[in-house]
Formats: C-alpha cells, structure tokens, sequence
C-alpha cells in the first residue's frame, strides 16, 4: 500500500518522512511531492493510496487537491494538516470527502494513528470488494452450471444476466461488428507440476493466461477450466486454440489436454456443445495429457472388448496361483496397455474390460476357497474417466485376492493339499491325472494319494469326478449350453460316458436335468 506526503514547506515535508518509519507500518513511501500541482501530475501513473497533505500551500491548495484525486482515484484515502487558524476549514474539509485532519503540531504517534486509520477503511474497501467479486462469482458459476446443464429454459433474467457478463468480455459479439457471435465449449486439463499442492496454482495460471488471449469467460472446476469461448476463424478455431494451449504449456511448462464442443450459434445451443465437450474430455485417460481433440477424434471410436477371455482368464489363475507379484503387475501392466492402445476402445468399453479382470480374479477365489468366511469383498474400478493410472488399481484389487489366497493356505495343517484342489478345479476342461496334479505341488504321488483321500474323505478321482459335476451342473443351470459342449468344458470327450456319470451323480441326464430346472411360467 503507498502514501504520498504532499507539503510546500521543506522542513515539514522531509520531517514527515524521516520522523516516521513507514516500512513498518506496511506503507511504501512514495517521494514527496512539493506542491498540489506536482501530485495531481504523478498520482494519475503512482496511484498513491493514502495521500497525506498540507491544506494551505502557494497555488491549488489541499482541499481543492483533495477533490481532484476524489474525482480521479475515488478510493483513495485523504489527510490533511492544518493550523490552528484553519481548523473550521478543515472540519468543512471532512463534509467533502477527506478522511481526517491533523494539526500540524500533532505528535508522531497521532500521525501514525491517522495514517493506519486510512489504511484500514482501505483494507475493509478492498475486503468488501474481494467479498462482492466472490459473490458475483459464485452467481455466474451457478448462472452457467444452469444454462450449460439444463438450458435458458425460457428465463428472461437469467438470459439477461448471461448476455451483459458475455457481451463485457466480447463472448457472443464480433469485436468489431457488433453483431452476434458463435461460441464453443472448452474444458481444459492442465497437469505436470507433479505434487497435488501445486494443481491449484497451476490451474489458476492456465487460466489467468487464456482469459488474456482468448475472447472468453472462465470458470475454474474441480477437474478442469470450462471456458465459453467466442468462434471466430483464425482466432479461435481449432488453429488458434491450439496456439493458445501451446502458449500455456511453454509458459507454464506443463501439459494441457482440452476438450472442444460444437459450434453454437446462440446461447440455446451451449447446452449440446457442453455435452460433447465433456463427452470428449472422458477420453483423457486414452489420449493422454496433451492436445485439443474434437468430435472427430472419437467419433468412429464403437468400442472395444468389455470381457476378459477364458485364455486370459486361465493366465490370471496361473499367476496367482504362483503368488508372484512382479508377474501379476506386468500382466496386467500389458493388458491395460493393449486395451488403451486399442483404436476402438472407449472409456466405457475399457472400464468394462478391466472390471472383467478384476470379477475373473474374484471368480477364481471363490473356487479356491472352501468356505463363504474367508472370501474378501468385491474390488472395483474407480470411474475410468478420472483414473489416470488404471493399472494401479486393477494390480492392487488382484494382489489382494493373491495375498488372502495364500495367507489362507499358510493357516491349514496341509496346505498343497487346497492348493492341489485350486490346480483340479482351474483344469477341469482337461484330462488331468493324479501324477499331474502331485507334481504341481510338488509332492510324491502315492504320499499325496493318501493324503487326499484322508483330508477329502475322497479317492482323486471320486474328487475330480465330483467337480466336474459340480461345474456342469452350473453351466446347465445358467446358460443354454449344447450338452456336447458341456462335456468337452468339463474334460469329456465322449458325451455318452459324460452323460451316464452325470446320471450317475444326479439321477438324471443332463436334458433332463435342464429341462426340470426350467422356472415355470
């Protein structure tokens, strides 16, 4: 804050501003003016604050001064000094908009009291403004949130208000027609400045400088900057916004991805051009952190794959199975990487296909496990839009199931037995023989026979007859399977004997089994 001592006599002047120490009263001392007339030449360019100034000097004299700066700087604080002989001029003085008055005999410490006296009506102004620019902030981002979220909807007020903000900023005019102009929706991400203390600042950065070279209104959001930006061919069209954004990132040294509406040719088309902006922007996490895409670039994008394979389901279950954790990250390191890179995918049909993975790891859990109590609740994906490194969680959601698999098997007496029975249940669709299956866990075949059996209360092959049962059971129960097909997915190739061991486990073919499980109508 800055205060200008004005004073036609030297010694007064100098005495003012060597007496007082005004550094440390928060006030930069500007140099002192000799007369009415040198002030009102330097306070147009210096913008003094608080102007503290002699009432009698040769010439224009302080409460004519204080009017002129009144007139040009209508905030500015002003005090006089005055003498004795002059004390009823003065009180008239206050009736015309001075702040106070001293005599000129008054002790430093009364000058100092005048002084913060008027440095603090200016910082309540100054708050009182703040407050007011909030407020007034605050409304247009409820005014815009309304027309861009649900439309004008007929509403002449809020039409008005919206049209005299655009119309300041020469949003929805040609600057230099007059007449109206389209507009369009940006939403702009800016990011790189590494720690989330930062995100703040820079987005206020981005934002200071694309609100000085673009006809815009801003608002800043959680996520991103929305601007209504005026359309206009070399200025604001694809080229220009570029170079706009390009400037944000050389500036700031950061990157900035920005999503771009439609075209709208009046304010009841913002609505859609906010749609698709914002339809664009979900694509972030596919494109990455830095350009301007349009409608065009996802408009051929139909989807890609929203379920894992049997394939890569079946590697899933070796991984975890192995209990390495480097393997699990890079797989599905490589899986989100083949998805993403995918020319097809969009942010749904990924979600969809990462959640696949995670369901898959789950699925496999409930088949290791004996019992409902050590199951662990059902991860998810965050909404992809906003995740920027999806990998993370899907490899934390699989560790998880990994790490309560294995924990589980260090608290049994025999645990490669369990282990031997997540191995059965994993290859039901082959022709698996109990040497096989000893040898997954590493065990002699006859020891592990006995075991089996004595923990089972089952031979192996009543064990894997029992399981397969059990999974074709399933399949008939819950899809339309051909009974063929059944067979072969539960290790039979001859569909005569599956059907006389499902017979035999049952009491009835597998039609008949189907055909009884029908809900009835």
């Amino acid at each position: 804050m800055k205060i200008l001592i004005v004073d036609d006599e030297v010694i007064i002047r100098e005495g003012l501003c060597t007496v007082i120490d005004w550094k440390e009263l928060g006030l930069e001392l500007l140099p002192a003016a000799s007369s009415a007339e040198e002030a009102l030449d330097r306070i147009p360019v210096e913008k003094p604050h608080i102007v503290l100034t002699d009432i009698r000097m040769s010439g224009m004299d302080g409460i004519e001064l204080a009017r002129e700066i009144k007139e040009m700087l209508p905030d500015t604080e002003v005090v006089i000094l005055t003498g004795y002989d002059d004390f009823g001029y003065a009180q008239q003085a206050l009736r015309e908009g001075v702040t106070d008055y001293l005599l000129k005999t008054s002790r430093p410490e009364e000058i100092i009291k005048a002084a913060m006296k008027a440095k603090q009506n200016i910082m309540h102004k100054w708050e009182s403004m703040r407050q007011d620019q909030l407020q007034q902030a605050a409304l247009r981002t409820q005014m815009l949130d309304r027309v861009l979220k649900k439309g004008l909807q007929d509403d002449p007020e809020v039409r008005e208000e919206l049209r005299a903000w655009f119309h300041k900023y020469e949003v929805d005019i040609h600057r230099q027609t007059g007449t109206p102009a389209a507009m369009q929706v940006m939403l702009v991400s800016v990011s790189g400045w590494g720690e989330a203390s930062f995100a703040e600042l820079l987005q206020g950065g981005a934002e200071n400088i694309l609100f000085e070279l673009l006809p815009c209104v801003t608002l800043i959001k959680k996520e991103h900057l929305l601007l209504v930006v005026r359309y206009e061919v070399g200025v604001t069209d694809a080229v220009g916004l570029k170079r706009a954004l390009r400037h944000v990132t050389e500036t700031l040294k950061c990157n900035a991805f920005a999503a771009l509406g439609g075209i709208a040719q009046d304010y009841e088309d913002l609505q859609e051009s906010y749609r698709t902006a914002k339809e664009i922007f979900a694509y972030q996490s596919l494109f990455g952190t830095q350009g301007l895409f349009t409608v065009d670039d996802i408009r051929n994008r139909s989807g890609g794959r929203t379920i894992c394979s049997e394939k890569e389901e079946a590697e899933l279950t070796v991984i975890l199975m192995s209990n390495n954790a480097i393997e699990l990250r890079h797989w599905v390191n490589q899986k989100v990487r083949t998805q993403m890179e995918d020319a097809a995918a969009t942010p749904l049909s990924v979600q969809g296909y990462l959640q696949s993975i995670i369901i898959a790891g789950h699925r496999w859990l409930e088949r290791a496990h004996t019992s409902q109590e050590e199951a662990i609740p059902l991860g998810t994906l965050s909404n992809f839009a906003q995740t920027s490194r999806p990998e993370e969680e899907i490899f934390k959601a699989l560790s998880a199931v990994m790490t309560n698999f294995h924990q589980g098997l260090g608290k049994q007496r025999y645990s490669y037995i369990h282990k031997a029975i997540v191995y059965i249940r994993d290859n039901l669709d082959q022709s698996i023989s109990l040497q096989q299956v000893a040898s997954s866990v590493h065990i002699n075949p006859n020891h592990f026979s006995e075991v089996f059996k004595r923990e089972t209360g089952l031979t192996y092959l009543e064990f894997v007859t029992q399981e397969r049962m059990k999974r074709a059971i399933d399949i008939l129960q819950g899809s339309q399977t051909k009974v063929s097909d059944i067979a072969r997915r539960v290790g039979y190739e001859d569909i005569k004997y599956f059907t006389q061991q499902f017979k035999k486990y049952t009491g009835k073919t597998p039609s008949e089994f189907r055909q009884e499980a029908k809900p009835e109508k």
